[in-house]
């Protein structure tokens, strides 16, 4: 019989392929958009997360277009990634590129927003309703349950939006003395919050409060409130380092604060769970917290 003789530095560098194996899985982030502070920093915790862990992560920016979306799906489906984790830039929209995913059996990890259809492992977000209702019960309180609201939404279709607004309007029905008297889509964007608050100052004579469903939105609205020198108090959503400064300097009364960079590296705690065989919850809670003066 012949003796087979490994030397340590042999064995050494056995085991360190071994380790290296677990650092050539890809896990893919395919992103709404990276023009939006929040999602900066929930890609910068996934990133983080998936360093630690030894993962190597692929991050696309879809720019809030839905067929672009699509188009970073179908890439990152190509480069043999282990798992998907998609901040949806529509929730209805999204259930073309998570099926070509399940097509693949590539499992699928929702962040912050939720899908509407395809086959979804795992959601990872705040409970985008009790934010809202949140930012309601705060105006209902400080207001004394009287005065007039203009509500600026987020991306139309969106879970995000859809969810904040519920909450919101779920509180302000229960303050009988409460109203709103515009509604308006601002797409989550700081430039677009500002000229939508512009028309609605212009058609509006009284607002006593706005509710805008992220922060860059309500930091546009404030722009077109001190423009036009009138005294309204405006509540964001996120918690993004510019809203908790515009809340410190008191031209926001507050800020419903997720967690975007936890949001991003539970996200990647799921991945890692999912790939190890390791039983998840189909909805994990982030949890929020309101950001006053």
């Amino acid at each position: 019989m012949r003796k087979i003789i490994v030397s340590l530095s042999s064995l050494a560098l056995l085991a360190s392929s071994f380790t290296m194996a677990k650092a050539e899985d890809t896990l893919a982030l395919v992103i709404s958009t990276l023009n939006n502070p929040f999602f900066v920093t929930l890609k910068e915790g996934a990133e983080a997360k998936a360093s630690e862990l030894g993962y190597k992560l692929v991050v696309l920016d879809s720019q809030n277009d839905p067929a672009k979306e699509l188009a970073n799906v179908e890439d990152v489906l190509n480069k043999d990634v282990k798992v998907l984790m998609i901040n949806p830039t529509d929730s209805d929209a999204v259930k073309s590129a998570i099926k070509a995913a399940n097509r693949k059996n590539i499992p699928v990890v929702t962040l912050d927003r939720g899908a509407s259809g395809g086959e979804v492992v795992s959601h990872v977000a705040s409970d985008n309703i009790l934010g809202g209702t949140m930012a309601g019960e705060l105006i209902a309180q400080t207001l004394g349950g009287k005065g007039k609201l203009v509500e600026l939404q987020g991306v139309p279709g969106t879970s995000a939006a859809r969810d904040r607004g519920e909450g919101f309007n779920k509180a302000v029905q229960a303050a009988a003395g409460l109203e709103i008297i515009a509604v308006q889509p601002a797409d989550f964007d700081r430039t677009k919050g500002l000229n939508v608050m512009e028309n609605i100052l212009q058609s509006q004579s009284e607002i006593t409060a706005v509710f805008a469903h992220n922060d860059e939105m309500a930091l546009g609205a404030i722009k077109a409130i001190q423009a036009a020198k009138r005294d309204i108090l405006v509540v964001g959503f996120d918690g993004t380092d510019d809203g908790v400064v515009a809340v410190q300097d008191g031209s926001m009364l507050a800020t419903v604060a997720q967690q975007a960079g936890l949001i991003g590296e539970i996200g990647v705690e799921t991945a890692a769970k999912i790939l190890k065989g390791e039983t998840v919850e189909a909805y994990t809670p982030v949890a929020l917290k309101l950001i006053t003066k």
